[in-house]
């Protein structure tokens, strides 16, 4: 049972804490810093009528990744939270400089952010190249959960998208990112396969996820 519940976990702990940080959702109508952030969104209107779209409030009050899952241990080592690190190594910190929400369909969780300073896309490269194959462990004496990363074709010139998937008693499961810069805007997000049936829009992954990647990046283009 416990070896069944850790597997679950893996998929969200594989790269979800830096798209949500130290943040609350709410639903309805935000006032974010800066015009051009506010204006470089998706918003509910741009999606199906039924969708849950909520948007992310940070709470300064607290640090970065606070109350988040603790990083496993992985082998290679650092696998486990690389993509996380990568993205964190060049982050901007403070009100303004990123803006994020999710959107949920049955069939899919996801998380989308756009920020005010750009990716470093090589090192997120260089890091979806070491960890192409991985293993994940939640104790010291735990068999190791294999992850591969693989890279997916992105319509957008200069897109990095990933499919992370886990293998376990012979299922597969995968989560998607994907990472890009507009200018100086960064543009990044992740999909989860989640099932909602209380949810009547249903998602296919990973084209839905592409879908809004692209319609995203397109918005953020033209802010």
């Amino acid at each position: 049972m416990i070896r069944r519940y850790a597997g679950e976990c893996v998929l969200t702990v594989l790269m979800v804490a830096v798209f949500t940080g130290c943040a609350n959702t709410i639903s309805g109508t935000v006032s974010w810093p800066g015009a051009r952030l506010q204006k470089a969104l998706l918003t509910a209107a741009d999606f199906p009528a039924g969708v849950q779209y909520d948007r992310f409030v940070d709470n300064p009050s607290q640090p970065d990744g606070a109350g988040g899952l603790p990083i496993m241990r992985s082998k290679p080592e650092g696998c486990s939270n690389g993509l996380t690190d990568a993205i964190a190594g060049s982050a901007e910190h403070g009100p303004g400089s990123a803006a994020k929400y999710r959107v949920q369909y049955d069939g899919a969780g996801i998380v989308m952010t756009v920020s005010t300073w750009p990716l470093d896309l090589n090192r997120l490269a260089a890091t979806a190249s070491r960890c192409e194959h991985f293993q994940v462990f939640f104790d010291p004496v735990s068999e190791g959960i294999p992850i591969t990363t693989t890279k997916v074709p992105s319509a957008h010139k200069g897109a990095l998208v990933y499919q992370q998937t886990m293998r376990l008693h012979g299922a597969e499961r995968s989560v998607y990112a994907s990472f890009e810069n507009i200018d100086r805007t960064g543009v990044f997000g992740v999909a989860i396969p989640t099932d909602n049936p209380g949810i009547a829009v249903k998602a296919s992954l990973p084209q839905t996820f592409l879908d809004i990647v692209g319609k995203q990046a397109d918005r953020a283009g033209s802010a």
